[in-house]
């Protein structure tokens, strides 16, 4: 049951990437989206949990389900915002107990196997799992630039040249203070693929027969 983790540029596709090889593998989905809505409904008394989840028996609702959603009180205030690099108070602990509901998501996601999780430091924090393979997605930045702009609708060069690097500053932060590492460095990954260069069909591609090799 294949444990795949995506870490990406921002703008190189990684979440375009992991949906189209999750289809492929009829895997579950996990990327930072879905991560941060359990890290927010585990903050919610089991009753709102159930009210709020539509889909009983999907991803969301198995995490919620292994990660406390029993409980009858909140985990956390439901006031407070998911944790968002950088963050200039580490000693915050309402922070750090979301930055935990966090990693435990990844954790609880890939213990049942047969998931793509995008984001979140998940090659860090599975880095010692048996036969997962960690991915890491790049691309020059005129194509990231393009892919910014037809995202969220920018038309100038400039402000998506803002968004990318203020959204690659987060990332980076985000992993130097939870792990202490440099997310791109290749030596985190086992493969590291330019999605400007292939293309995301023969990255898929270039993934399952990495995944087929280690069968």
């Amino acid at each position: 049951m294949p444990v795949i983790t995506i870490g990406r540029q921002f703008g190189a596709g990684g979440a375009t990437v992991g949906r189209m090889l999750a289809d492929r593998l009829k895997a579950d989905f996990l990327d930072s989206r879905i991560i941060d809505e359990v890290a927010r409904r585990l903050q919610l008394p089991k009753e709102e949990v159930e009210a709020e989840d539509e889909q009983p028996g999907s991803l969301l609702a198995r995490l919620l389900v292994a990660l406390g959603s029993a409980s009858t009180e909140p985990l956390i205030p439901a006031e407070t915002t998911a944790w968002t690099p950088p963050n200039a108070d580490p000693t915050f602990d309402t922070r750090k107990a979301v930055l935990q509901i966090t990693q435990h998501v990844i954790q609880e996601a890939a213990r049942s196997g047969n998931v793509v999780i995008v984001g979140r430091g998940g090659a860090y924090l599975l880095r010692d799992l048996p036969g997962a393979i960690h991915v890491f997605l790049r691309a020059p930045d005129a194509v990231r630039v393009k892919a910014v702009k037809d995202r969220l609708h920018i038309t100038s060069d400039e402000e998506a040249k803002r968004r990318l690097k203020q959204t690659e500053e987060n990332w980076t932060a985000y992993i130097r203070q939870v792990y202490g590492h440099d997310r791109t460095h290749p030596a985190h990954y086992d493969m590291v693929l330019d999605t400007g260069r292939l293309g995301y069909e023969a990255t898929v591609e270039a993934i399952l027969a990495a995944l087929e090799s280690r069968k």
